[in-house]
């Protein structure tokens, strides 16, 4: 698939771009419409494999046979980084289902609330996820590591750009985690900002990695998918933990030139004293990195690190491009050819004041909506206009970051929804009410912290908390459990008896000032 970015004048692009679908479309084959024998994936485990095209069709056509979908229906992945991981989306999308990815440090409340949810009855994992989904005896579960039969090509069923593709769950401050379902759009929708984060990637020599999941969308969609169809090798390689050492190793044995790294990744980077010489790009997205941070990185990698903007239902919508436009602090770039993006006040219309981050309708990366969930789907948009919940300002074009407008936490390049890991909480014997916020922290931006009110009985102790860190990590997500406990005789409480967060912000930042 060729460029949808061809030179670095962004005024002209964001005047000239035009969103151009066919009528018949699917990810699969904008993945796999490359010469066989072109490098597809480079798999790293030690040392580096090559994947070429030809085999990751293969790959694809085999999974399809064994997955044997009908289209709509919903396939989960249960996997890392690895080339079996991009055939089974592949392999799901040729056979127009849907795939859900699903990320191996879920425990099993996490991974039961969005397998029923989505009503997936298939999953393809690899033998560690196997063990995983031991407790959910009436899946299907597909290990290709197993061994799959050659059963021939695999002809793609006919999907077009508003065909359901893929069901991404995404943190929210009230509830259960939402499944935001995207059409065979997503890809090309995503292509405009990722070329434009990577200084217009798919220059001769590129080749891409992250250490971010693929089960999230910024590995899935940012990296993994875009290099595909872009025809830029994508190094796959299994990192269970970020070690700024192994990652220059890796950089040097698969000849990287172009990363995503998450804010958390750089400051541990930084921290570490590593220097990155030789990569050509270097994309940054989840949170602004103000002027130090963009400072070191000129001294580490050379260059410029082009932060960008998006999330879940609406991804890589602004971008910074030092190939197109000097970088200003504090601000996380312009909008992507192919993006309006304003900021716009209560009633729905822009403002040059502070006001909601939105994106128009009709963007390519733009979700079909929430699944199964038409109120939430309508309460995300206000008029023609997608409300983010982030709160920011446009000036000269720049798009400055000011906050978020709700609960969500952000740690270490993930995004965490309070009320799942409070509900998970709840579950103990010893707790009768939960709070939990985001406390700020110098590397991964904030931790997760929990205020805990016991029920009659149970006396607060350093064991007891020891003891919920354990309970939140097994049931709700290795990532996300509580790092601080901290107990209290009340909850602050709105007269409908919601957690009043906000609050509880205050008394972590008191303590810390205490300290």
């Amino acid at each position: 698939m060729a460029r949808l970015l061809h030179h670095a004048d962004h005024a002209r692009l964001r005047r000239d771009f035009r969103w151009t679908l066919p009528d018949r479309l699917n990810m699969a084959d904008q993945c796999l419409a490359h010469a066989p024998d072109r490098v597809a994936i480079i798999e790293h485990d030690g040392a580096p494999r090559p994947v070429t095209f030809g085999a990751l069709a293969a790959m694809t056509a085999r999974l399809a046979h064994a997955i044997g979908a009908a289209a709509g229906d919903r396939v989960g992945v249960l996997r890392t980084q690895s080339a079996w991981t991009a055939a089974a989306h592949l392999a799901v999308w040729k056979s127009a289902a849907i795939s859900v990815p699903l990320f191996k440090l879920f425990g099993p409340d996490a991974l039961d609330l969005r397998l029923t949810d989505a009503g997936v009855t298939t999953v393809i994992t690899d033998p560690e996820g196997r063990a995983m989904l031991a407790p959910f005896p009436h899946l299907r579960v597909i290990v290709p590591e197993d061994g799959l039969a050659d059963a021939g090509p695999f002809a793609t069923r006919p999907t077009g750009p508003e065909d359901p593709a893929v069901i991404i769950y995404t943190s929210g401050t009230t509830g259960a985690p939402k499944g935001a379902l995207h059409g065979h759009r997503m890809l090309t929708g995503h292509l405009p900002g990722v070329e434009m984060s990577h200084d217009l990637l798919g220059q001769p020599g590129d080749v891409i990695w992250t250490p971010a999941d693929w089960a999230w969308i910024g590995g899935l969609f940012d990296v993994a998918m875009p290099g595909l169809a872009l025809g830029v090798p994508v190094v796959a390689a299994r990192m269970p933990k970020f070690d700024p050492d192994a990652v220059a190793r890796l950089i040097a044995d698969c000849a990287i030139r172009n990363v995503f790294f998450p804010p958390t990744a750089l400051k541990m980077l930084k921290a570490a004293g590593v220097t990155l010489p030789g990569l050509r790009s270097v994309a940054s997205g989840g949170e602004t990195l103000g002027a130090p941070m963009l400072d070191w990185g000129r001294e580490a990698f050379g260059l410029t690190i082009n932060e960008f903007y998006g999330q879940t239902e609406c991804n890589m919508v602004a971008s910074s491009a030092s190939a197109m436009f000097p970088p200003r602090p504090g601000a996380i770039g312009k909008a992507v050819p192919g993006f309006d993006v304003a900021v716009i006040d209560d009633a729905g219309q822009p403002t040059d004041a502070e006001g909601d981050i939105a994106i128009r309708r009709g963007a390519g990366s733009m979700m079909l909506g929430y699944w199964r969930n038409a109120d939430a789907t309508a309460a995300k948009f206000r008029g023609d206009w997608m409300v983010t919940g982030d709160r920011g300002v446009i000036q000269d074009g720049y798009i400055r970051f000011k906050g978020r407008d709700d609960d969500v936490i952000t740690s270490a390049g993930y995004r965490i929804g309070p009320s799942e890991i409070e509900d998970c909480l709840l579950r103990h014997p010893a707790v009768a009410q939960a709070g939990v916020i985001g406390k700020p922290d110098p590397i991964r931006t904030e931790i997760v912290k929990a205020y805990v009110v016991l029920r009659a009985g149970h006396a607060p102790s350093d064991a007891l908390a020891a003891e919920l860190q354990d309970h939140a990590r097994r049931l709700c997500a290795a990532h996300s459990y509580p790092r601080e406990i901290a107990f209290l005789d009340a909850l602050p409480l709105t007269v409908t008896g919601k957690v009043m967060r906000r609050e509880l912000r205050q008394l972590a930042l008191a303590e810390e000032t205490a300290r």
